[in-house]
């Protein structure tokens, strides 16, 4: 059973929201899954606790709401002292958590209206995953993971996105994490998305794929000129 007092309002597809229930799986936490469905309009719940910005995910605690994975993120890592290994701090030398693969990036190519926008953004995921494959070998020190030994923060910064990495390769046709370029992002990849607090996380392709394409087609139809 969930703890009474913990809550996650998010969507099963949201990256932001898969770093939460990430995070709340490896401190042993359980919690109440409320779903905001996306493609319907805004539930009074996500209006009610995000008013600012409306949007996911929310984390309830003793009723009381926070927003923005990455605080979230903290606000779990401070609360939950007892279990697990620390999520934080963030590495000095990492400028952002989602530094390589920017959402905004990936957002283009999953969004974009053009197909010269798209394939701007697909090479400079292509750029990125080169970047973090360095990156991997200077801060994991030779482990399993970014974080080392364990999960950290950019390996759930990160690991969230990998379901969008695959949707993305699918529909450019090119893998993005391959053993030819990227051999160690493949090894962190598979120990991440077979850990006990992710694997029940990470979305099926396909379903996430299908989604990512309802979801494009109702942001363009809001952003398409009204006669």
């Amino acid at each position: 059973m969930a703890e009474s007092n913990v809550k996650v309002l998010g969507t099963w597809a949201s990256p932001f929201v898969m770093r939460v229930k990430i995070a709340l799986h490896l401190k042993s936490v359980r919690y109440e899954d409320v779903e905001e469905d996306l493609l319907a309009p805004k539930s009074e719940l996500l209006l009610k606790s995000n008013p600012v910005y409306k949007k996911i995910p929310v984390f309830f605690h003793a009723h009381n709401p926070i927003c923005e994975s990455l605080i979230i993120l903290q606000y779990i890592d401070e609360v939950w002292t007892t279990s697990a290994s620390s999520i934080l701090p963030i590495p000095m030398n990492v400028p952002n958590p989602d530094f390589g693969l920017p959402m905004s990036t990936i957002r283009r190519l999953l969004i974009g209206a053009t197909e010269e926008d798209k394939k701007a953004a697909l090479a400079e995921v292509v750029g990125g995953t080169v970047v973090l494959e360095g990156a991997f070998g200077e801060l994991s020190k030779g482990k399993a993971f970014f974080g080392g030994d364990n999960i950290g923060f950019v390996d759930i910064a990160l690991g969230s996105l990998l379901g969008w990495i695959e949707v993305i390769g699918k529909q450019c046709e090119t893998k993005l994490v391959s053993e030819a370029k990227t051999p160690r992002l493949v090894q962190w990849a598979d120990c991440f998305s077979a850990h006990e607090a992710v694997k029940d996380v990470l979305p099926d392709v396909d379903k996430l794929a299908d989604f990512g394409l309802k979801l494009r087609a109702k942001i363009l139809k809001a952003l398409a000129p009204t006669n």
